[in-house]
């Protein structure tokens, strides 16, 4: 069967769609220990002829605006219309607050029994380029298994969304009324990575106000210049909760999908992202083998301290660092 006997029989159950081999395989990706990531780089090395045929779609939000909700009626939609679906999180706040995602799995109780879905919580810990990493690969997991359509949520706030925005094809902002600050995302910067707003809650007593906030993004967003020229971001409304307008935010995001895709841009957009994930893969092990770098890591104390004292410049100290990490000596060249 090959020089890897188990990693070619693992690659295969993963592209039969077997759940239980495609848990192996992210649990293989999310280890920290050297010959498990070898591994895993052997794996997706196999797979990776069977990716990229899926949807790919990111979702934000601040807590409370119904990101379950509304990706459980995403997805059993989808499902409902022949499609398969996988949901992955990037949760670099998960080792201070316990990983709300796993809560969300649980609230997200239709869709997680439904045998058309895969819901796969962030792994707990770890800074947000080493989450990023494993929901990057474990979303190639999910098409190679066949999944069609990959929705990545971010459950942490600030770099999050921009993590997520570089992995995905379609960005969307879901919003909802009565958050005391109507155009926060205009503040954060996130309406400007968004290829989609989506104001939730579009409901009851708050259906009204949806109205007004759905119209104040809509004018923002003429103020802002499009990332692309096919595309304009639009805004929209739904109620997850009731399930309506589920079905327009879904045929919007293959509108988006066809702009992409016109002209080859869909292609030019992914390889534009794979060859950022290239150099942020550089830049990470590079930092991981400076501090492994015995004379450099001898140094890193006192320079930090020198530097958060004011001794010396953060560039100087830097420079000393990277001098002791490629001579292996005191930094001293």
């Amino acid at each position: 069967m090959g020089e890897n006997p188990y990693m070619e029989a693992l690659a295969e159950s993963v592209r039969n769609g077997d759940r239980r081999a495609m848990g192996r395989a992210i649990t293989l990706i999310e280890s920290r220990r050297p010959d498990h990531q070898g591994q895993a780089l052997t794996l997706l090395d196999m797979l990776l002829p069977d990716t990229g045929n899926a949807v790919r779609v990111g979702i934000s939000g601040a807590p409370g605006v119904g990101k379950s909700t509304f990706i459980e009626a995403v997805g059993v939609e989808l499902t409902g219309a022949g499609h398969r679906v996988a949901v992955l999180a990037v949760d670099p706040s998960s080792s201070r607050s316990g990983g709300s995602i796993l809560g969300d799995k649980t609230r997200m109780d239709s869709l997680s029994r439904d045998p058309a879905a895969f819901i796969r919580p962030s792994p707990s810990g770890g800074n947000l380029g080493g989450v990023a990493r494993r929901t990057r690969e474990a979303m190639l997991v999910c098409e190679a298994a066949g999944f069609d359509v990959v929705i990545v949520e971010t459950v942490g706030v600030g770099q999050s969304e921009t993590a997520v925005a570089d992995m995905v094809d379609t960005f969307l902002l879901l919003i909802a009324p009565g958050g005391g600050d109507e155009l926060q995302g205009i503040k954060r910067g996130i309406v400007e990575i968004a290829d989609l707003v989506v104001v939730n809650k579009a409901d009851g007593e708050l259906a009204g106000q949806a109205k007004i906030i759905t119209a104040e993004y809509s004018g923002a967003l003429h103020l802002l210049r499009p990332a692309t020229s096919s595309w304009t971001p639009e805004v929209h409304m739904c109620s997850a909760l009731e399930k309506t307008g589920i079905g327009d935010v879904w045929r919007a995001v293959e509108s988006h999908q066809r702009a992409l895709r016109a002209g080859g841009g869909l292609d030019r957009h992914r390889q534009a992202q794979a060859r950022h994930w290239m150099w942020n893969e550089v830049g990470e092990n590079l930092i991981a083998a400076l501090r492994d770098e015995p004379a450099a890591a001898e140094l890193i104390p006192q320079l930090e301290q020198d530097v958060g004292a004011g001794h010396t410049t953060p560039g100087a100290a830097a420079q000393r660092l990277l001098g002791a990490f490629r001579s292996g000596g005191d930094g001293s060249r």
